[in-house]
């Protein structure tokens, strides 16, 4: 028979050739289908022959190929044999995840593998997260990993398409089999940062790429020894105070604390811990001087004799015999340290001696401060305090060192009182003091100022020289508290000396009076007021108005815009320094800032720290610090502490009195009409007495505040006012309002006019249906009031009423009430700024009538001793601007005598 043809290839097949003329059959390969499978990945192993056939691998093809089983013209690869042995017996199943590496690797740049039925390409190159730290809050770290950004789609556990390739997923520890645990975020605080540069991230650079993107973080490790040092500063006066401290480096770079190792200054490197010798050293620390780490103990007389040997022997036999020696290596003196870039700092340094032997002014003020002669140098050994130095200098030295800001820079303010102590030290005056002179000099030393073209007004004498301290405060950059008495033209002053860019932060009540002063005498300013709800900031505008309560809104708008000169009206709003209103105010930026109060202290001194922290931020350094280096002296009694205070601050706040510069004001008599209380008011004030004393008693006793106390003296006051104002009682008059009616009925018979003031509407709204009754025409103005122009005119008419019933709140500041000549204050409160405030509506300029002020007060009741108290409240803004002793804000003991 003859031979038959040979069939025609696939090649030949489909491309219609001749038999003769087809390709040469394609050879067999093997192809790679992987597959989904329950959130695995099924791999199936496909021989396709020369002609299209297909045979799917079932066994081993080692074992196929033993058995005859595969086509002849199959010549597996090194891969496909690599991929055989990983997958053993297993030709179609779901791939163990620790078999996914190698075979994706051995089919890197293998044509033949789909996934779920389309071509993709395999690569064995491991898929890693990515690790971040960065700086987080607080001085902390922010430890975060973060899936590759090169990551598509998450194929399989343990696999994922990245940049088009099929890739194993690495680390799934950490990340998960899906990248499910991503992205991890873990925070570092201060006291958790050598176990970050030591441990975690060499633990994690060993596996992954880390990004360090913070260069606060030390990126080194350093093989320092653990060492015992001891703090032997001051406690409580005692003659030796020792607390033992566990530290790495010499100098020390690391603190033992809490069983963190936390890193002490700003180090380029981290100590690797070493526990067991930590141990040691804790143990030899109890056994030879029975201390623990981290607790003070404190020696007098024979006993700290004794213990500073039993301390030098111990410091000798564990390696620290240069710094053993607690004794006097000679006399420390004072050095002034400031470096190119503005940090500042005071050391105190060995007279003639090493000069790397120094000490820590804080340190030496403690020591100072606690009745100690030695100081721990840094070098090793003790050295006495320069004791007659530091009763000069030492207050000025840590004045100095509180004004630091974070980076070690001082503010221009402080320039006056470091040029003393550099002249103090034979150094040369510091830079810039020289423009500065003439804000020291005694008197009339401010240059003359220039003033605006656009002004239209005739300054008095006092104005001028205001205008000129502001001027040259504006010219020189630094802040200013203008604390004039009220009614002496402070916003005149304020205006006349505005140049550039400026905001004016005040109450809303006073926003249209500043644009209509502003308007009076500076007309060539353009004034935009920036409130209500639909405000826009007007960037082209000279002056920008707005108040306090947008200001704590849009604080973030306002702070970043950069002003040359920024005023704060009736500043005692940001009296507390805490409040949202305060920090509001120390974000706002201005070459020049400016803060208006006649009232700068009403109760504490930290209200007058609030005030000065936004004029010049760092004079009176710290919160804290202030009330350790002044509160606290003052209100001890100590008069060194008053006098320095009001030396730091004298230059930048100006105060006059108007019986100082106005002695052409009329008069100004204060009388205090004294009130007998019916027996059935005194029946409602003796429960009410009783009731809040047990109240206020109690808060105290379970260490309530002073002022949820004060506010349980409310009923207290209002009972000795007007029984109506008491819950619960009712009542169509009260002795006060007889005797307020009696002297209006006088006052307005003579041509008087008169204003009514109390700190409660519905006070007010018990008088008025007297005044009605009795004939007598009045308005009235409280929170309530829209027109308060209006109002004022309806009092300011020669033909206007002769009454105004005022709310304390609402009109204790900006009215010029000058047509009135009478003042009655209902109800007495133990801050007298208030009342002053008040009384000073109707005396100031303007006034050509001798101003009356009467105080109602209710005998033998709380207002009696409210008065008392008021005499107390007027040192503490005395001690500050002016000259007095004592000073404090109200105490538990305050309270309880009021309700004696």
């Amino acid at each position: 028979a003859a031979e038959a043809p040979a069939p025609a290839t696939p090649t030949a097949a489909v491309s219609g050739l001749p038999a003769e003329a087809a390709a040469p059959a394609l050879a067999s390969r093997i192809l790679y289908r992987f597959a989904r499978r329950e959130r695995r990945l099924a791999l199936t192993r496909v021989i396709v022959s020369g002609d299209g056939k297909e045979q799917v691998v079932r066994m081993p093809i080692t074992s196929d190929a033993a058995r005859g089983r595969l086509p002849r013209d199959l010549a597996p690869t090194h891969e496909d044999v690599k991929i055989d042995r990983l997958l053993g017996a297993t030709s179609i199943d779901v791939v163990p995840l620790d078999r996914l590496a190698p075979i994706l690797d051995a089919l890197t740049g293998n044509p033949d593998v789909t996934l779920d039925g389309a071509p993709i390409r395999a690569s064995g190159e491991k898929i890693l997260p990515i690790a971040t730290v960065s700086d987080g809050p607080n001085g902390a770290f922010v430890l975060r990993v973060d899936r590759d950004a090169s990551v598509t789609e998450i194929v399989a556990a343990g696999v994922a398409i990245a940049a088009g390739d099929l890739r194993p997923l690495g680390e799934t520890p950490t990340t998960g089999e899906r990248l499910e645990k991503l992205p991890l975020v873990r925070s570092f605080g201060k006291t958790e940062q050598t176990e970050l540069v030591t441990r975690v991230l060499p633990d994690l650079e060993k596996k992954i790429v880390v990004d360090v993107a913070t260069r606060r973080l030390p990126r080194k490790t350093q093989q320092a020894r653990p060492r015992i040092v001891f703090d032997l500063g001051a406690d409580g006066g005692h003659a030796l105070s020792v607390l033992p401290l566990l530290v790495y480096g010499d100098p020390p770079i690391a603190r033992v604390d809490a069983d963190a190792l936390v890193p002490i200054g700003r180090t380029k490197e981290a100590p690797v811990r070493r526990v067991s010798e930590e141990r040691a050293l804790l143990a030899k620390l109890r056994t030879d001087l029975d201390l623990v780490l981290g607790r003070r103990v404190s020696f007098d007389g024979d006993a700290a004799a004794r213990f500073a040997a039993r301390l030098r022997a111990f410091q000798i036999a564990t390696g620290e015999a240069e710094a053993a020696a607690v004794r006097d290596e000679g006399k420390l003196v004072a050095a002034i340290r400031q470096a190119t870039d503005g940090t500042f700092d005071i050391v105190f340094e060995l007279e003639g001696g090493d000069d790397a032997k120094t000490a820590e002014a804080a340190s030496v003020l403690r020591a100072w401060q606690g009745g100690l002669d030695l100081v721990p140098l840094h070098g090793g050994g003790w050295a006495k305090i320069p004791a007659d130095w530091l009763a000069k200098h030492g207050a000025r030295v840590a004045d100095l060192l509180a004004a630091r800001d974070a980076e070690g820079k001082l503010p221009k303010a402080v320039l006056p009182d470091l040029g003393v102590l550099a002249q103090a030290l034979d150094h040369a005056p510091p830079f810039g003091l020289d423009a500065l002179a003439p804000l020291l000099r005694e008197g009339d030393g401010v240059p003359h100022a220039r003033l605006p073209e656009d002004l239209n007004a005739t300054l008095r004498e006092y104005q001028t020289r205001g205008v000129d301290w502001l001027a040259f405060l504006r010219d020189a950059e630094l802040g200013a508290v203008l604390a004039d008495d009220m009614g002496l033209g402070k916003t005149l002053q304020t205006i006349a000396s505005l140049r550039g860019k400026v905001l004016v932060v005040c109450p809303r009540s006073v926003v249209h009076n500043w644009a209509d002063e502003i308007a009076r005498f500076r007309p060539g300013l353009r004034v935009a007021v920036y409130h209500g709800t639909e405000r826009t900031l007007d960037t082209t505008a000279d002056v920008t108005l707005t108040t306090y309560a947008v200001l704590r809104i849009d604080i973030e708008t306002l702070a970043a815009s950069r002003f040359d000169v920024v005023v704060l009206d009736e500043a005692q709003a940001i009296k507390n320094p805490t409040s949202q209103t305060a920090r509001a105010a120390f974000q706002l930026r201005a070459g020049f800032r400016v803060a208006l109060s006649g009232t700068p202290i009403e109760n504490r001194l930290e209200e007058l720290w609030s005030v000065m922290h936004f004029a010049n931020p760092g004079l009176l350094g710290g919160l804290s610090s202030f009330q350790e280096r002044y509160v606290t002296p003052i209100g001890n009694g100590d008069p060194a502490a008053a006098a320095r205070l009001r030396a730091r601050i004298k230059p930048f706040v100006l105060r006059r009195m108007k019986r100082d510069v106005l002695p052409e004001l009329p008069p100004r008599t204060e009388a205090r009409l004294f009130v007998e209380l019916e027996d059935a008011e005194r029946a409602v004030y003796d429960a009410v007495r009783a009731a809040t004393r047990k109240d206020v008693t109690e808060k105290l006793a379970q260490g309530g505040s002073v002022l949820a106390a004060l506010e349980a003296l409310l009923r207290l006051r209002q009972a000795a006012s007007h029984p109506a104002l008491v819950p619960g009682q009712r009542a169509d008059t009260s002795s006060k309002v007889e005797r307020l009616l009696e002297k209006l009925e006088e006052a307005v018979a003579d041509g008087h006019k008169a204003l009514v003031f109390s700190q409660w509407t519905s006070m007010l709204d018990l008088v008025e249906p007297h005044l009605t009754q009795a004939g007598i025409r009045f308005t009235r103005l409280d929170g309530s009031t829209r027109d308060r122009g209006a109002v004022v005119a309806e009092l300011s008419a020669e033909d206007g009423v002769p009454v105004m019933l005022v709310s304390l709140k609402a009109g204790g500041t900006g009215l010029n009430l000058t047509a009135a000549d009478h003042v009655f204050l209902l109800d007495p409160w133990w801050n007298p700024a208030v009342e002053d405030q008040a009384a000073d509506r109707a005396h100031r300029i303007g006034q050509d009538k001798p101003v009356m002020v009467y105080r109602l007060v209710a005998r033998d009741t709380v207002e009696e001793r409210i008065l008392a108290l008021q005499e107390k409240k007027r040192n503490v803004a005395d001690v500050a601007l002016g000259e007095a002793g004592q000073a404090g804000g109200i105490t538990r003991d305050d309270l309880l005598a009021l309700l004696a």
